[in-house]
């Protein structure tokens, strides 16, 4: 490895501790991240001719041009993705499409509750994705519980349920959307092979956590009044509901029938359902100031640009390490010191999904190792659909570890402290659970 590749690695790693940090060091992960991608292709170009062979002194700008082109192009692919499906939930939370989770969610027993989040939480984050649905949930749980320790109990499990019920599919996670555009796993596969590892990770901590709930709580206050004003009628929620969540489950098979980009679906049913918004806008009387800011026009604002952000730098960063071919020579390193023993590598690539982002990670596998013509680097070959699964699951380990458990933590104010040690072993059984059936599925069954 040359002076300057270790440069450009050192970069990477001080970039990734002040990510992993953020929180002490009190500066936003995408601004680190940007500085993380224009330091490390810097430091590329000081010296590209040692990375690029072949080339004329004049031929290398435009090489590089077209090398940052191609990556620019494949993470522009996540980007418009995430961003397109950020607003189609927004547009849908925004008009009271959600409605409906509150009043499915209602009840006075405690354990029936527990189950009734656990489920709606795994399979919204399946549709929608991990972070929108936590906060979803999150927000239906403060009308139903008052009592402090049990709320946090149930806080828990959105993040455990969120975080499991999005690694199964290929637009509940970021994780999964990054291997679904790549070509890694696809939506048939990845569904047929993780779905049941997934659910036996919720189930397993569910049914461990419903022994600290006993009892029937106090009749929910306020659950017949409405949350959103009537801007829209009834039907026309129902519609926006059906446009934007059904629209998001048809992306896959939009992708299928088109063979287009998952990008472009995702823009169809933004589309769809942004003109629908505009005609059922027509028929508001008494237009207030509430009603204009509900307008798709508006909503685009409240889209987390920072996330995005973090994403580019992140993903271009991870594709100079691919460039100068650090990312193969570590792949190598790690099969040799596996034995190949894919499952040792994807779980601790799970453990430390935890600790630090899942992203940066996932990014770097795909890097590391090429997609084979069959075994298990093939399209849904083993190593992709253990990564798709320990990367999304292996995040509820700590509270920090994922999008999910960090927004929970700020709105119910939970603890590092409490999280670790009343819900983390829980967890990491139910991590461990979802792997063993992993195995005995893809031993005996696939």
């Amino acid at each position: 490895m040359t002076s300057l590749t270790i440069a450009i690695v050192f970069v990477f790693i001080v970039g990734y501790l002040c990510i992993a940090f953020e929180s002490s060091l009190k500066i936003n992960k995408a601004a680190i991240a940007l500085l993380m991608c224009v330091g490390t292709w810097t430091l590329f170009m000081l010296d590209p001719g040692s990375y690029i062979a072949g080339l004329s002194v004049s031929e290398i700008p435009l090489r590089v041009s077209e090398i940052l082109k191609e990556h620019l192009g494949e993470t522009g692919e996540t980007l418009f993705f995430l961003m397109g499906a950020m607003t189609i939930v927004e547009i849908v939370d925004k008009n009271g499409g959600f409605n409906f989770v509150r009043d499915m969610m209602a009840t006075t027993n405690k354990r029936k509750l527990l189950w009734r989040i656990a489920f709606m939480t795994f399979i919204l984050s399946a549709i929608l994705d991990n972070l929108t649905t936590s906060i979803v949930m999150v927000m239906v749980l403060r009308k139903l519980v008052n009592d402090r320790n049990d709320r946090l109990i149930y806080a828990a499990l959105i993040v455990i349920s969120a975080n499991s019920g999005g690694a199964f599919s290929p637009i509940g996670d970021v994780t999964t959307i990054m291997l679904w555009i790549k070509g890694m796993i696809t939506t048939q596969g990845v569904i047929k092979e993780i779905f049941i590892p997934s659910l036996v990770s919720m189930i397993i901590p569910a049914l461990i956590l419903q022994n600290y709930l006993s009892g029937e709580l106090p009749q929910p206050q306020g659950m017949k009044k409405q949350e959103t004003s009537d801007l829209f009628t009834k039907r026309q929620r129902n519609t926006i509901f059906v446009l934007g969540v059904g629209g998001l489950m048809f992306v896959p098979v939009f992708r299928y029938l088109t063979d287009l980009p998952p990008f472009m679906g995702i823009l169809l049913i933004l589309g769809i359902l942004w003109t629908a918004t505009e005609i059922f806008y027509r028929s508001v009387k008494n237009k207030s100031k509430d009603s204009f800011s509900r307008r798709v026009t508006n909503l685009l604002g409240n889209i987390d640009m920072a996330t995005i952000l973090f994403f580019l730098g992140i993903l271009m960063a991870v594709a100079c390490l691919e460039e100068v071919g650090v990312l193969t020579a570590l792949g190598e390193s790690l099969d040799k010191m596996s034995g190949g023993n894919h499952y040792l590598v994807t779980g601790v690539i799970g453990v430390l999904s935890s600790i630090v982002d899942n992203v940066p990670l996932v990014a770097g596998c795909m890097g590391m190792y090429p997609i084979a013509e069959s075994g298990a680097m093939a399209v849904d070959g083993i190593f992709w659909q253990l990564l798709a699964y320990c990367a999304g699951v292996g995040g509820s380990m700590l509270i920090i570890g994922s999008a999910a458990g960090v927004v929970v933590m700020g709105l119910e104010k939970i603890t590092f402290g409490w999280y670790m040690r009343k819900i983390t072993w829980i967890v990491f059984v139910g991590y461990i659970s979802g792997m063993v059936s992993y195995w005995l599925l893809d031993t005996f069954v696939f």
